[in-house]
């Protein structure tokens, strides 16, 4: 009965949200993150919201937009991203890409470079990474290349909104019942104790990755060359269909003709597009023309 009480409690002390309040947020958050919210998401919003604001001393929704809007203040962003974002992920999730990866998208690549007297191989994985994802690509090539890959101008670039998740990732340090997720061969090799229930990434794996805060909704993309293999899955499942088609005009400027890019198996890019290839469930590769 404890139980229920509480949860009766914590119902009746929800905080409500106008019309427009909920309007202005969602408008807010679609603009500068391309989460989509629906009206079924109002109550998802207050609820991650009213613990904050509660700390701010705020209290109502308009003064919270206020807050967040009059000093275009990003570590105020950076919050509201990370309390509606999901960053729930696990090592080798959605293996298949990590076969393919290993077995055809990096030697296909190698191979190339190599015809071309090349060792710049660029890989980036972006969107909300919170370490799993480029950890495990970074281990597959140290494997692929073995003692070869320190002649190889490579490393992972791996991007995120939230400041959570890349502070995770920068510890380089994760529940042990994640990493078993890995296979044995890679896991033993390459991650070691960090204290009770925890393992931490090896630190020669660990100097090969570049986190950064980065928006995927800025309108142009300023790196200084474009990517071979981009990773971008379960992203674009927040997103309207103008956000993203939008989006992969953008990676399509930065993902190199012939070469590959990786979404979320709940993602798709839409028949009517003709940048990519579809190759296999969640797999295309960049026309050259």
């Amino acid at each position: 009965m404890a139980g229920v009480r509480a949860a009766v409690v914590r119902i009746c002390s929800m905080m409500t949200i106008s019309d427009q309040e909920f309007s202005d947020l969602r408008n807010l958050i679609h603009m500068r993150f391309g989460i989509k919210l629906t009206e079924q998401k109002r109550s998802f919003l207050v609820g991650r919201l009213q613990k904050l604001m509660r700390k701010l001393s705020l209290d109502t929704f308009s003064q919270y937009y206020q807050y967040l809007t009059e000093e275009k203040n990003e570590a105020a962003l950076g919050e509201l991203v990370d309390l509606i974002s999901t960053n729930h992920t696990y090592f080798n999730r959605e293996k298949d890409h990590f076969e393919y990866f290993i077995d055809i998208a990096l030697p296909t690549v190698a191979e190339k470079l190599k015809r071309e007297n090349l060792r710049d191989l660029r890989v980036w994985c972006a969107g909300r990474s919170s370490g799993e994802e480029p950890y495990t690509l970074l281990i597959l090539m140290m494997e692929y290349f073995g003692p070869e890959y320190s002649s190889w101008d490579t490393g992972i670039l791996a991007t995120g909104i939230s400041d959570r998740a890349l502070t995770v990732a920068r510890s380089a340090a994760y529940g042990s019942e994640r990493v078993q997720q890995l296979p044995e061969y890679l896991s033993r090799k390459d991650y070691t104790p960090a204290g009770p229930g925890e393992m931490a990434v090896t630190e020669k794996v660990k100097l090969e990755a570049t986190f950064r805060r980065f928006n995927l909704m800025n309108t142009s993309f300023s790196f200084k060359k474009p990517f071979q293999i981009i990773f971008c899955r379960n992203v674009m499942i927040y997103f309207d269909q103008p956000t993203r088609d939008a989006l992969v005009n953008r990676h399509h400027q930065f993902n190199e003709p012939a070469y590959y890019l990786f979404i979320g198996h709940s993602e798709t890019l839409g028949r009517s597009q003709t940048r990519y290839k579809y190759l296999q469930s969640a797999l295309y590769k960049r026309e050259e023309h």
